[in-house]
């Protein structure tokens, strides 16, 4: 059985004692994920610590790094290091948010070696993936998404393809308010599992999470999760809201 995740992307958000006030009222609200659930907290790397030691409060909660370099370790001023995170007990970091695709030129080979990365020190990946209006405008957003695995993660075996988490993210409902339709979103979901399969067999394709990422909120978590091959989803302004998010984790299935 899949994992069910509701994955929280704070972005560049909240000052430490807001986040410290958000994570406590969420994690103390009374809801307690079951063993097939998951909920992650991707927040600033000042917060990292914080959050691992108020998530561990709860069965189910995580901390997650919103980055991490490519790199072992170096000269390379202002980066962190997967082994870095590792050392402070992160299990979980995004991997090509199509912010850092747009804003810091991440391309799919730099994305290759993260993921790399990320599971040498056995941190799991929540790669990300998506179209821009224009390629969803042209029909071709099956092709573009495909390319991004392909390149991203198909250099991986199939024992640690099973440690990687997938978000798609249209990246022209990011932010936007403009939510694809659950038809839309279980399309996609099903043609990256379509993908996954014919890459690495059914029986693997069946066993890997992937998220929603596109402006969940809580009035249409439950509608989105309920589709067949939408397990969970990656919650961006919504997540800043505890309200909001806690709704959106009851809408795990």
């Amino acid at each position: 059985m899949r994992k069910q995740i509701a994955a929280a992307n704070w972005k560049m958000n909240l000052t430490y004692q807001q986040g410290a006030e958000l994570l406590k009222t969420i994690i103390t609200s009374g809801i307690s994920p079951n063993e097939n659930q998951q909920v992650l907290f991707a927040v600033p790397f000042p917060y990292l610590e914080l959050t691992n030691d108020t998530a561990h409060l709860k069965e189910n909660y995580f901390a997650a790094a919103q980055n991490c370099s490519d790199k072992k370790s170096g000269a390379y001023t202002g980066e962190v290091s997967a082994e870095m995170l590792k050392s402070i007990d992160v299990s979980f970091c995004l991997v090509g948010h199509s912010e850092r695709r747009e804003y810091f030129g991440e391309t799919n080979e730099v994305l290759a070696a993260k993921v790399s990365i990320c599971l040498t020190y056995n941190i799991s990946p929540v790669f990300c993936c998506g179209e821009a209006l224009g390629i969803r405008e042209q029909n071709t957003q099956n092709a573009f998404v495909e390319q991004q695995l392909r390149e991203s993660l198909f250099h991986l075996s199939a024992e640690q393809i099973l440690n990687v988490i997938i978000a798609y993210e249209p990246i022209w409902a990011i932010g936007t308010g403009k939510t694809a339709s659950t038809a839309q979103a279980q399309e996609m979901h099903a043609h990256i599992r379509a993908v996954l399969k014919k890459q690495y067999g059914q029986e693997i394709a069946q066993k890997i999470a992937i998220l929603y990422g596109g402006s969940v909120k809580a009035n249409n978590a439950k509608e989105l999760f309920a589709c067949e091959d939408v397990d969970g989803g990656l919650v961006g302004g919504a997540s800043l809201i505890a309200a909001d998010f806690i709704e959106i984790i009851r809408a795990l299935q």
